[in-house]
């Protein structure tokens, strides 16, 4: 698909179309290929990788820049890089029921592969595998949402899951050794992500051992 904007006469190429009804008007955004859920998914956070411009349309294919006036009624701003965001979060992907359905597929698997990286059997301790997971998906009929990262999907698969099988969150084993005059002070503010202590020695130093799915937050939580 090739289009030319009136205005500017740039020729887009590779264009996938984003549209979004709104307001009672339709506004569409021209995005490149295979970058649409690149974003959605959180994989891609240029935006300017995703937009083929920051223009939004009436329509693409015809190159009918939306009015200012629309904009403003619709989105509540003239800010079209923001709208662009909004409509690329939320709008449809225009693409052939082929396209979709490849599209799907991938993100179903990248869900379970998110869940199967994340969750252990907890008698067993063991890891579940991809297929596993993806059986376990389909028995609970869980329907993938084009519009939602895979991340916030896997979080949801995990909790959907918990109700039919024996799964929880894998928990890290992480060693701290603290400096003594900040040790209780940096144990208070771990306190509440801390799943189980395996050992804790308070001489010159902290060293505390224990488990927790938390390593991001931890590290944050131990900034000053």
């Amino acid at each position: 698909m090739s289009i030319f904007t009136p205005t500017n006469q740039i020729r887009l190429t590779n264009v996938a179309v984003v549209r979004m009804k709104k307001g009672g008007k339709r506004f569409e955004i021209a995005c490149y290929k295979n970058k649409v859920m690149s974003w959605r998914s959180g994989a891609e956070k240029d935006i300017d990788e995703v937009l083929q411009t920051h223009s939004v349309f009436m329509n693409v294919s015809k190159g009918q820049v939306a009015k200012k006036e629309d904009l403003q009624k619709a989105f509540g701003t003239e800010d079209q890089t923001e709208i662009c965001k909004q409509i690329l979060s939320k709008g449809e992907l225009q693409v052939s029921e082929k396209e979709r359905s490849t599209q799907l597929e991938q993100m179903f698997r990248d869900i379970a592969t998110i869940v199967a990286d994340k969750c252990v059997n907890p008698e067993t301790k063991r890891p579940y595998t991809v297929n596993l997971i993806e059986r376990a998906m389909k028995d609970i009929h869980y329907s993938v949402k084009a519009t939602k990262s895979t991340k916030q999907q896997a979080l949801e698969v995990i909790k959907q899951l918990k109700e039919t099988m024996q799964i929880e969150r894998a928990h890290m084993r992480l060693r701290f050794i603290l400096p003594a005059k900040d040790g209780k002070r940096l144990k208070e503010k771990l306190k509440p992500l801390i799943k189980h202590v395996e050992s804790e020695d308070f001489d010159q130093e902290l060293e505390i051992i224990f488990f927790s799915y938390f390593l991001s937050m931890i590290m944050i939580k131990l900034l000053p």
